[in-house]
């Protein structure tokens, strides 16, 4: 099997003109955690996102592209999906609470030519990925936050409203019965949606939207609505997005620096791994250690795309015109089992 592997690999590599690699899947399935470094080409449009709720989010994505919308209003309908679903835990309507039991959320935007939009500690309003764009395209700022960004998102006509479910209530007054906190990413604690679109134009777009960390500190504020950190992109280039543990990412810029890892030359994954890598090496003796996870997902001007986690247990969705939707399993560093 290696010595198959190392010729298929050489044949890849030593032909330029091939329009399609061997998925990293195929490859490594005798070692999961090998990244074979080779990518994964597509034709235009492209839509990724972040875990299983990616699907239906790319299915109202496609479909907005698809009957003329642009990749801005792709990626704003199809993270909303996760948004207004009261079961999904993670993001928006549904969400799990903070320890007060507030659902706060965050939320950013951006577009081919750089502009961007955020909102961050929101409360009350069902889509801050709307409330964010209004904020890119009807502001002279790129972030509101708080009390501020609820004031705006009030002037600009959105609905404030409940959005502690029963169920999240019902979770979070278990949950302080003992007041622990302690992050599970990968189930259903903690699970962002990040989304990254190449249209036909090969114009990028992406959005990134989360009700963040359960059970976390009343004003907590992870990475999902800071551009650079949850999201980034440049039309020249690529764009990047993370989930997982936001402190991590932020500590390290990790989308925008997935980003300069393709303007470098790597393809998609190699440049998620990359950073996953570098992340890895600043936490490895950090108290965060013992839950860490972290995931990239990543596209690039060529229709490339790739993702890289930390730990077993990230995938993302992929759409396109010849395969549909789908799910694909990111290669990782190591398992939930080791140190």
């Amino acid at each position: 099997m290696a010595n198959r592997r190392d010729f298929i690999k050489k044949a890849a590599l030593g032909s330029m003109g091939i329009s399609a690699m061997v998925s990293c899947k195929e490859l490594a399935k005798d070692d999961e955690k090998t990244e074979p470094l080779l990518v994964k080409k597509t034709q235009k449009p492209l839509i990724i996102a972040t875990w299983k709720h990616g699907l239906p989010a790319n299915e109202a994505a496609w479909k907005t592209l698809t009957n003329g919308g642009t990749g801005i209003d792709a990626v704003e309908a199809g993270v909303r999906v996760p948004e207004g679903d009261p079961n999904e835990r993670s993001v928006g309507y549904g969400g799990l609470p903070d320890r007060e039991g507030k659902v706060t959320l965050d939320a950013c935007i951006m577009d081919a030519n750089s502009n961007c939009g955020s909102v961050s500690f929101l409360q009350g309003i069902k889509h801050p990925i709307s409330v964010a764009r209004k904020v890119m395209e009807e502001t002279p700022h790129v972030m509101l936050s708080g009390e501020g960004a609820l004031q705006f998102a009030l002037s600009q006509g959105f609905k404030e409203e409940n959005l502690l479910t029963p169920k999240s209530e019902e979770d979070w007054k278990n949950w302080l019965k003992k007041s622990k906190y302690k992050p599970v990413i990968n189930i259903e604690n903690h699970d962002t949606i990040s989304m990254l679109v190449l249209d036909d134009n090969g114009n990028l777009s992406g959005a990134c939207t989360t009700s963040g960390a359960a059970w976390k500190m009343h004003g907590r504020v992870g990475d999902s609505p800071i551009i650079g950190a949850g999201l980034f992109l440049d039309n020249e280039v690529g764009a990047a997005a993370a989930t997982g543990l936001g402190e991590a990412v932020i500590r390290t810029a990790g989308s925008a620096m997935v980003v300069e890892q393709m303007r470098m030359g790597k393809s998609p994954t190699e440049a998620c791994k990359i950073i996953v890598e570098r992340i890895y090496n600043k936490h490895k003796n950090h108290p965060d250690m013992e839950y860490l996870q972290v995931g990239f997902i990543a596209i690039n001007k060529q229709g490339e795309h790739g993702g890289y986690s930390l730990r077993s247990g990230f995938d993302y969705a992929v759409y396109d015109k010849d395969n549909g939707n789908r799910m694909e399993d990111a290669t990782y560093k190591m398992t939930w089992d080791e140190k």
